[in-house]
């Protein structure tokens, strides 16, 4: 019990303080009891008595006491009383929070919440600790009502940094919850001004938008944005990605255009017509505008071209490194797109190499004894972003299932890696001897490849990502190789790019700038394709049973008009046929682009269907065996969708072009051993789609072929390709190295 020191009751609240301090919590009570006793009309003893209550766990015991020394008050003195208990409570959190003792300060803070619910600070500080103990899920918002009080405190009420630290800290936390976008929302008004706010704001925009594939929700951020400054070219640059990739192609193609309209330099400008020609074409419907944008940045890049421009910044320059990604889905002209190309790849590498020279002089340093003693395993480093449940991902499995470990050691450089519950990505990480998840520091991406000693470096992305390009100009492994994801890049620190006798012409040297190293066979196989159950049934379409069905399932980039008009006359020509339509595009304005061609060239609409996405790429690989006859696309042919068509056994019309993109379908029917099918002008494309679907003996014997094929063709040995590719490995290393 206390002392002597009861005798004079200002030592007696010293004492008390002091072993409240301490966390002597017993003591401090036993003192104010005590005070209580001496001097019970003041009402501080009780309320500190009712807080080391509180701090021994007794909450109930607190509560009691603090409405026990408040009953027999007038409201004016409650009122009184209440504040003097909240501003202790209040200072007690806070020395709390400075020690970091979040929990005993959240505690603290909830019995504040209790007494004065409606206190805006308190509520904000406890959204703090309540993220900083891992409590917070987002409800709490709506629950405490924090939204309402927000948006109702008048301007300047609130402090603005504890404000945007809240704020700030709930988007790092569950940027996806609806709570978290009505928190920024309400926040607007009070934050406006702050410089600060609108990039918390992008920033989070940015990480749903473009991290977690969630452009929708991203939206909602970025036009938060441009409530603060709607002419921003930052914000309009992402919010045209974002109104894209989530489908809405008119407000993205209109948000590039503005974006565009406020560029002044050459690359920003290029930069913008970029996006206003993924826009266009992303939806599918628009090419007549979309060969008119695209001449327009072909002038652009030429006047870039001529300026040959020094220094540029490191952000237009990764921007340009797949300036001509557009180009094949418009034209089949290589040489010229090839031109181009080169020319443009050279100049982002040079630039690359002047703002990143440390890097570049360290790593050529090196090079030149990379491989004077190799005794152990070649080390093989693949570079991706799509190393997941994408085409590039389904198709490269096999090469990472059958290498052999003896000869080599496997390092996966997976760039913009994001943990979403993914498979495909996981079993990855798993396949390889060392696998670095990294973000899109290109800087850094390097240098981490650079210091594993990588011997060969296998990229899988090409022109469809940017900043992997920066990477590329580096050569941070003296031989640098692009394979499968797109065709070559043209930068002249890239030894090689895989093919095949078919997929490029015997001329194809003659305008690219690596060395096409060819395989033997083919530049890809698979040992197969899983495939689902369908849920595509004829009567569910209104289509007879005995009815001759074309499909064609491609994104709107490959849609190109003059194909598609190929398309609509063999359908015109076969009767009792019917054309199925699937693929990435807006529906409203794809299919306003199929109707019209369907009746300049006098077919019937109600032969045409469009079909809507799947739940899985193996209920899409089993709904293709609805179709008698598949279409190809040109001057883009399918890929990974030709390998599905022919997997599942499917007559195939392609036309073959010279570009890579345009003979895709070609190496893969030559190696399953089947040339019905195989057009070489756009006659023999329409000859063959009319011959194909109206034989059907020979659409049985051509099915017939390529099942048998999965024994004995190339294409579906996976096996020997990846023997194949390693020999290809060891064949440039002693290329490189005289060994």
């Amino acid at each position: 019990m206390p002392n002597n020191s009861l005798n004079n009751p200002e030592e007696g609240q010293q004492q008390a303080k002091k072993y409240l301090t301490e966390g002597s919590y017993r003591e401090a009570a036993e003192f104010y009891q005590e005070l209580i006793k001496t001097e019970s009309d003041v009402k501080s003893h009780y309320w500190y008595f009712g807080l080391t209550l509180l701090l021994q766990g007794q909450e109930m015991e607190a509560q009691t006491t603090w409405l026990l020394a408040m009953m027999e008050g007038e409201p004016e003195e409650i009122e009184t009383w209440t504040g003097e208990l909240l501003q202790i409570l209040e200072t007690e959190a806070k020395r709390r929070e400075t020690q970091e003792d979040y929990s005993v300060a959240w505690l603290i803070r909830g019995h504040i919440r209790e007494i004065c619910p409606t206190q805006i600070n308190n509520l904000l500080g406890l959204i703090q600790l309540t993220i900083a103990l891992d409590k917070f899920t987002g409800e709490d918002l709506p629950d405490w009502d924090v939204l309402e009080l927000v948006e109702e405190q008048p301007v300047g009420s609130i402090p603005s940094d504890l404000l945007l630290s809240v704020l700030k800290n709930c988007l790092n936390t569950v940027p996806l919850h609806p709570s978290s976008l009505k928190l920024a929302t309400v926040c607007t008004i009070h934050l406006q001004q702050d410089p600060d706010f609108m990039q918390v704001l992008l920033q989070t925009a940015k990480d749903v938008g473009y991290s977690r594939h969630q452009p929708q929700q991203a939206i909602g951020f970025a036009e938060l944005c441009l409530r603060i400054d709607s002419f921003n070219p930052e914000v309009l640059q992402h919010l045209a990605t974002f109104y894209q990739d989530a489908g809405n192609y008119t407000q993205g193609i209109e948000k590039a255009k503005q974006f565009y309209s406020l560029m002044s330099s050459l690359p920003d400008r290029i930069f913008g017509m970029q996006l206003v020609l993924r826009g266009l074409m992303s939806a599918g419907g628009y090419w007549d505008e979309a060969s008119h944008a695209l001449d327009e940045y072909e002038s652009l890049l030429l006047m870039l071209i001529e300026q040959q421009p020094l220094n540029l910044h490191p952000v237009p320059v990764s921007r340009l490194f797949n300036a001509t990604f557009f180009f094949p889905y418009f034209r089949d002209k290589p040489q010229h797109t090839k031109t181009i190309q080169n020319q443009i790849a050279r100049l982002c590498q040079l630039n690359t190499q002047i703002y990143a020279q440390e890097e570049a002089e360290r790593y050529s340093s090196r090079r030149k004894n990379h491989g004077r003693e190799r005794p152990r395993a070649l080390k093989i480093g693949y570079l991706s972003q799509d190393l997941r449940s994408h085409s590039v991902g389904w198709l490269a499995r096999w090469l990472f299932q059958y290498h052999d470990r003896t000869q080599f050691e496997i390092y996966g450089y997976f760039v913009g890696y994001k943990p979403r519950g993914d498979a495909l990505q996981e079993w990855y990480i798993t396949q390889v001897d060392s696998a670095h998840t990294l973000n899109s520091n290109s800087l850094a991406i390097a240098e981490q490849i650079y210091q594993d000693e990588i011997d060969i470096l296998i990229d899988l992305d090409s022109l469809t990502l940017d900043f992997t390009g920066e990477v590329k100009s580096l050569k941070p492994a003296p031989i640098q190789v692009t394979w499968l994801g797109w065709d070559a890049s043209g930068l002249p620190a890239v030894d090689y790019f895989i093919a095949d006798p078919y997929v490029l012409p015997d001329s194809a040297q003659n305008y690219y700038a690596e060395k096409i190293w060819r395989l033997p066979q083919t530049y890809i196989a698979v040992d197969g394709f899983e495939v689902g159950i369908p849920t595509l049934r004829r009567d569910l379409l209104d289509i007879p049973a005995n009815a001759m069905i074309y499909y064609t399932g491609q994104r709107g980039y490959k849609r190109h008009p003059d194909t598609a008009k190929l398309q609509m006359q063999i359908i015109k020509a076969v009767p009792n046929s019917y054309f199925l339509i699937k693929g990435l595009a807006e529906e409203e304005s794809i299919q306003r682009f199929f109707y019209q061609l369907a009746e300049e060239e006098g077919v019937e609409c109600d032969r045409l269907r469009f079909l809507p996405p799947v739940a899985s790429e193996e209920i899409h690989r089993a709904n293709l065996g609805i179709a008698d006859v598949v279409l190809d696309t040109y001057p883009y042919n399918g890929a990974t969708t030709t390998l599905e068509t022919l997997w599942m056994g499917i007559p195939l019309v392609t036309r073959v072009g010279e570009q890579f993109a345009a003979r895709n379908s070609y190496t893969m029917m030559m190696n399953v051993g089947v040339t019905e099918g195989i057009a070489w002008t756009d006659e023999d494309y329409v000859e063959w789609g009319i011959r194909l679907g109206t034989d059907a003996t020979l659409r049985e014997e051509i099915s017939w072929r390529m099942r048998r094929s999965r024994q004995s063709s190339p294409l579906w040995n996976a096996q020997k390709f990846t023997r194949e590719m390693e020999n290809a490995y060891q064949q440039m290393w002693q290329i490189q190295w005289g060994q």
